[in-house]
């Protein structure tokens, strides 16, 4: 980077004490990079509330968010009434933001602060008005309106398209898969392809980790199990493995409305070491997810941790998993009818511990990060 700047406003998508991803990697990158600061501004509620909502919240803390915030960071939580995104939400919810506002930019005026905007609301664009002259990004990491049903979808793409809003407002425009770039760049030429990653310094020492059992062969899966979850495939799998383990890892949001083989073993979400330790076990790593609009945009960061830990991958062809059919170790199924041929190729790969690394290494957060330019 070119010139350091001193602060960060960042809007995210998930909230601080969440399992870290890309937001929360972006946040620390810049402080590595910068020495700077960032405010990080949790999210509210843009969508009217579901009961799938509270079961989540049940898996969405990692800790004590006063114990566990480092010196350069600030959390704010705002506060809002769960009407967004119906009309005249923006209103309300204006008079409830103003403390929130003004800590934002005051945080700007004292730290000359970027801001990055992680999930589109209009909220971001309450900052936005507010900092006309700042730099800013928007990180564009999910089809957003997928998200939406009812009368929030209606009123999302209808009334109230802050998305677009913010594409055209922001300095940067990054995105993070194919179909997002394929969608935004005929806005914005200048649109950025920034992939997932992982981080290296979190991956197991290379003599820890569980034993390989040798057979049955074991595959399996680390992440949550939600609507986007492909359970006729997984069936389909441990079908034709009858002798092998099919091992399933992570919260689970949603019940399988299939009977399921013997093979098939459940275990509970787990802190993300132990969950890579588990990686690092398998003889193969899923991606089993549904092709639909919801995981169309989805770079899966379990990808580049299966590989970076010499893992073989076998993943149903949805979002950015359909451009890596020709990717080292990698074996995309395009259907139910593709699987035992491909499964045995799964099994049978192997990596080298130098083909691991250099994975890694090229495809960590800091190399992604590193491609933005903001000065």
């Amino acid at each position: 980077m070119e010139k350091a700047s001193q602060g960060l406003i960042y809007l995210s998508p998930l909230p601080w004490t969440s399992f870290e991803q890309r937001p929360h990697k972006f946040a620390r990158w810049f402080h590595l990079r910068t020495g700077g600061k960032v405010l990080w501004i949790d999210p509210y509620p843009t969508r009217l509330p579901k009961l799938s909502d509270f079961k989540r919240l049940r898996f969405s803390s990692n800790g004590n968010l006063k114990n566990d915030m480092p010196a350069w960071l600030e959390v704010i939580r705002p506060a809002s009434l769960p009407i967004e995104p119906l009309g005249g939400s923006e209103k309300i919810n204006k008079m409830i933001w103003r403390k929130t506002l003004i800590k934002a930019f005051s945080f700007a005026h004292d730290f000359n602060a970027i801001v990055a905007i992680g999930k589109p609301s209009a909220l971001a664009n309450q900052v936005l008005d507010g900092l006309p002259e700042a730099l800013s990004i928007y990180d564009a990491m999910d089809d957003f309106p997928a998200f939406y049903a009812g009368i929030s979808k209606k009123a999302m793409l209808s009334m109230l398209n802050w998305e677009t809003q913010i594409v055209d407002r922001v300095s940067t425009l990054v995105v993070s898969s194919t179909i997002l770039l394929n969608r935004w760049s005929a806005i914005r030429a200048d649109t950025k392809l920034i992939y997932n990653g992982l981080d290296v310094s979190a991956l197991p020492n290379a003599e820890l980790g569980f034993v390989k059992s040798g057979s049955p062969i074991r595959f399996g899966y680390v992440g949550t199990i939600s609507a986007w979850f492909d359970w006729s495939w997984l069936i389909k799998l441990a079908e034709i493995r009858p002798n092998d383990e099919i091992v399933v890892i992570g919260p689970q949001l949603v019940t399988c409305p299939y009977e399921l083989p013997d093979n098939i073993y459940f275990k509970p979400a787990c802190e993300h070491q132990e969950a890579l330790m588990h990686m690092k076990s398998f003889d193969v790593g899923l991606i089993p997810f549904l092709r639909n609009q919801l995981t169309s945009s989805v770079d899966p960061i379990k990808y580049y941790e299966y590989r970076a830990l010499g893992v073989s991958v076998l993943s149903t062809a949805f979002g950015e998993m359909l451009f890596r059919f020709n990717e080292p170790g990698t074996f995309v199924s395009k259907s139910n009818d593709d699987l035992d041929e491909l499964a045995s190729q799964a099994v049978c790969w192997s990596f080298t511990k130098s083909e691991a690394d250099e994975f890694a290494i090229k495809n960590s957060w800091n190399s992604r990060f590193d491609q933005i330019k903001l000065y």
